[in-house]
């Protein structure tokens, strides 16, 4: 039980009737060196990705319910902007950079089971770890595709 938290990237790849060749996207789907044949590829709709994932970090799901979800944490799976990203980068690097400002720019978020309030050792490494997780969703930020986050608690 706890705050478990999720970056994901979904990339639309459905071919209609309608799309063009040139613009129809090719899915081969590969299980054990094998190619699978019984997965019909034009039932695909959208590929998930997992890019990130967090055990109760309680300040980063604060700060996605307050800036992407306006407040309302039912975990409800929620579209991530690369603006948005962006700027909890930054926030991310600033308090790395002077860990005074923990409180105001990422503070700590109580719940049933979601971990430490503290800003201490654990903090400060969900904050390491954000700002790779980010940094690594940035670097597809050209691709297609689009970036959500979800929370279970």
């Amino acid at each position: 039980m706890g705050l478990d938290m999720y970056l994901t990237k979904k990339t639309y790849v459905k071919n209609w009737d309608h799309t063009p060749k040139e613009k129809r996207n090719t899915i081969t789907i590969k299980q054990n060196n094998r190619i699978r044949t019984d997965i019909k590829p034009k039932r695909i709709s959208v590929i998930i990705e997992d890019i990130g994932y967090w055990r109760k970090a309680n300040a980063i799901h604060n700060w996605f319910v307050q800036t992407i979800q306006k407040g309302d944490d039912e975990c409800q799976e929620s579209y991530v902007g690369i603006k948005d990203l962006e700027e909890l980068l930054d926030i991310v690097e600033t308090v790395l950079l002077d860990h005074s400002l923990a409180g105001s720019l990422l503070p700590c978020q109580s719940g049933f089971f979601f971990g430490s309030y503290e800003y201490d050792d654990y903090y400060f490494s969900d904050l390491k770890l954000t700002r790779g997780i980010i940094k690594k969703a940035l670097k597809e930020k050209d691709t297609e595709g689009e970036f959500y986050y979800q929370a279970s608690w």
